[in-house]
């Protein structure tokens, strides 16, 4: 049995699975709907093999896909095969720190890449990609989820590639950036679009204020947003062994806006308090103004450079709305809290995705919440401004909720929110699904595992072709 990973993570659902299974037929409570055909994929940290430096967020990818079809379900999961994954398979060992770190005793001639392909799992193209923001997408089979190595697009992309790429729904371009582009720790910056056939048709490199992890960014129909908050990266730190992502707000929030159609040189950069975002809701032109609604914490889950303490009530995130005014001529941007209920994961129907949105759903945080767990659905309604939430029974937990559309022209919100409940006193998980506007009234059917998923990240539902 493997052991478990290092540091404050380590208990109950965060703690990897050492198994990789097929299983058909699995138990469903409830009835699935007969329109819902397709694969739920999802990805997640998952280490190999434990090691003593490793934060939580950099375990090897492991996905998981329950494919659904004629209210059946079944489900497979498999490690992302990776170079650090064969190296450390093949050494029989963890080999790797973290964030590009290797551990004492590396073995001569091992691939020195650390790429974990854990956040997400995208379909673009025609294929199947694991992202992590360090490094290219990695393909992956789409039935048997075997490993098919690195996708460069045909030799157009190099460096790292963003876990949050945006679909436009119009045009089907997949719009992307990465950061550290020009070395380690660097505040290099790229970006690009991918079309839907898969041809890299854009790519631009830009220097940001200072390195920044950036996790995800904002596409409207017209502009981009690159969000440098100040979880600084600094490669002198981690040559020094010291922590080489640091939460240093004195440096404040800057925001990078560009057009869609222009280049670097017409970034506008706005700036305003130290905050910190993990995830993008969804963003939106309004005429000169663009509108962003994020999930905000006071302060990142990283300590600051002497290593002091945090206080984890500051890395709740919530719901807030940022206005950015073109032509307003100032440089600070507006920043207003939507909803003060602790959440994370947040999506909406992508079908609207850089448009203005109605509905919106995330994963939510009551009191009881375990620290960094989420144990309720919450839906928001823009329209209404009404939230509805349903929370599982004390000690369960939920991930991050995908909607899936009753048909590919439904109405905006007309389908199912699809999620993976951890069921902490059984110890196992399920897919929960819901009635993506009706959440209160609980899940609508459920597909029972007999082992757990440990907390993952991010994925998403690809329809049976």
């Amino acid at each position: 049995a493997m052991t478990n990973v290092q540091g404050a993570r380590t208990a109950g659902n965060f703690a990897p699975i050492a198994v990789e299974s097929d299983a058909a037929a699995l138990p469903v409570r409830g009835e699935l709907p007969r329109e819902l055909a397709g694969t739920f994929y999802r990805n997640g940290p998952n280490p190999r093999f434990a090691s003593p430096t490793a934060h939580w967020f950099v375990g090897d990818g492991m996905v998981h896909a329950f494919t659904l079809e004629n209210g059946g379900a079944s489900y497979r999961n498999r490690w992302v095969r990776t170079p650090k994954w064969l190296a450390e398979n093949d050494a029989g060992r963890a080999l790797f720190g973290g964030f590009g770190q290797v551990l004492p005793g590396f073995p001569a001639g091992a691939s020195r890449d650390g790429g974990v392909a854990n956040t997400n799992v995208v379909w673009h193209g025609g294929r199947l990609l694991a992202l992590e923001e360090g490094h290219l997408p990695v393909e992956i089979a789409p039935r048997t989820l075997t490993t098919r190595g690195y996708h460069d697009f045909a030799g157009a992309l190099a460096g790292p590639f963003t876990a949050h790429p945006k679909i436009d729904p119009v045009t089907g371009d997949l719009v992307f950036f990465g950061y550290h582009a020009t070395g380690p720790f660097s505040a290099g910056m790229t970006c690009g679009t991918i079309d839907a056939a898969g041809g890299v048709t854009r790519l631009h490199r830009f220097e940001a204020p200072f390195a920044s992890m950036v996790h995800d960014f904002a596409v409207t129909e017209r502009r981009l947003l690159f969000p440098v908050l100040p979880l600084t990266a600094s490669l002198e730190r981690a040559r020094s062994g010291r922590p080489p992502y640091a939460w240093e707000p004195d440096k404040g929030s800057v925001v990078g806006v560009m057009r869609r159609d222009g280049t670097p040189a017409d970034m506008v950069w706005f700036r305003g308090e130290a905050c910190y975002v993990f995830h993008v809701l969804n963003a939106w032109d309004e005429g000169d103004r663009v509108v962003a609604d994020v999930m905000e914490m006071a302060e990142a889950p990283f300590p600051p450079p002497d290593g002091s303490p945090t206080d984890p009530a500051k890395s709740r995130a919530r719901l807030r709305r940022w206005v950015f005014d073109l032509a307003g001529g100032t440089d600070r941007f507006t920043r207003t809290t939507l909803d003060d209920l602790p959440g994370e994961f947040p999506r909406i129907d992508d079908r609207r995705a850089g448009f203005a949105h109605r509905h919106g759903w995330y994963a939510g945080a009551s009191a009881a919440a375990a620290r960094s767990t989420y144990d309720g659905l919450v839906h928001v309604d823009a329209a209404s401004g009404r939230r509805t939430t349903h929370f599982l029974p004390a000690g369960d937990a939920v991930s991050e909720p995908v909607f899936v559309p009753r048909v590919a022209d439904a109405p905006e919100g007309d389908g199912w929110v699809l999620t993976i409940v951890w069921r902490g006193g059984e110890n196992r998980s399920e897919l929960a699904v819901f009635a993506a506007t009706d959440i209160e009234r609980g899940p609508i059917a459920t597909v029972g595992l007999p082992h757990r998923v440990p907390f993952g990240l991010h994925g998403n539902w690809v329809a049976a072709a």
